[in-house]
């Protein structure tokens, strides 16, 4: 089986510690295989802010870590930076790879930077970029669960989060379902979700679903919407359904709960 903990939008710079160490003892006690960071790691991209990050992820000591940076990941008011090294001080705490694909024999996930230096909340995925996904996803092998990595949204559930979507939705959706896609886990919004985008878009060839994430740690929560992060189980692709489970801050626990779980059929 393999296990996904899903973390997004700590903003780190705005976290909160009792709910990082809560975090902590968490992801020690469901030993993922894998943790998938989809962006806004930060809150305001400095160096400190993403040393505090990087120290966060080596404490959990999960085998391994798939990032991509969000909008809040490039510098904001150091204007020379983001227009001449907008991935500096990112790359000097993850890595060069800023699209990192990790592979295991029952899983794949596959990792898209969404953010421009020249775009200050919106993301864009390119026609390459759309197809080098589903290059990778076609390349699968049947067993695997297929997940794809976003930072802003391929679909919403609130008419006011609409202005967040992706540019480039309509044409990844049915590209990517058809190369056999099963999940986009995606931020930003700091509302967590799961959504069938093959009922959004059309056509879609198989059965696609959104896994959005809430802010992880972060103190910037919306109403309704306590700190959360998303586990994701999947045994086997071919006989069981993926297992999506959220949990949630709860302040008089002092650590996090399970909130909602969704048992997501997949294509054979």
């Amino acid at each position: 089986m393999s296990v996904l903990l899903h973390i997004s939008d700590p903003h780190f710079g705005t976290e909160q510690a009792p709910v990082l160490q809560a975090l902590e003892h968490f992801a020690g006690q469901q030993r993922p295989d894998v943790v998938v960071l989809s962006g806004d790691i930060t809150q305001r991209a400095t160096r400190a802010q993403f040393s505090a990050a990087r120290a966060f992820v080596d404490r959990l000591g999960i085998p391994a870590v798939v990032a991509i940076p969000g909008n809040h990941d490039i510098p904001l008011f150091a204007l020379g930076t983001r227009l001449l090294a907008p991935y500096a001080r990112y790359r000097e705490a993850f890595g060069e790879d800023l699209e990192p694909v990790f592979e295991s024999d029952d899983c794949l996930v596959v990792a898209v930077n969404t953010t421009r230096w020249y775009r200050h909340q919106d993301g864009e995925l390119s026609a390459a970029q759309i197809e080098r996904v589903a290059a990778r996803l076609e390349a699968a092998t049947p067993r695997q669960l297929r997940v794809v990595v976003v930072h802003q949204p391929l679909a919403v559930t609130l008419p006011e989060d609409a202005k967040n979507r992706l540019h480039g939705r309509d044409a990844a959706v049915p590209r990517w379902s058809a190369a056999g896609a099963d999940l986009v886990l995606g931020g930003h919004i700091h509302l967590p979700f799961v959504r069938p985008l093959h009922e959004v878009f059309a056509p879609c060839a198989r059965p696609l679903w959104a896994v959005q994430a809430g802010t992880a740690v972060s103190s910037r929560v919306r109403r309704n919407a306590p700190n959360s992060v998303n586990v994701l189980r999947c045994d086997d692709r071919l006989h069981a359904p993926c297992v999506v489970e959220r949990w949630d801050w709860s302040p008089p626990d002092r650590s996090f709960k399970a909130a909602d779980l969704h048992e997501l059929a997949l294509a054979a």
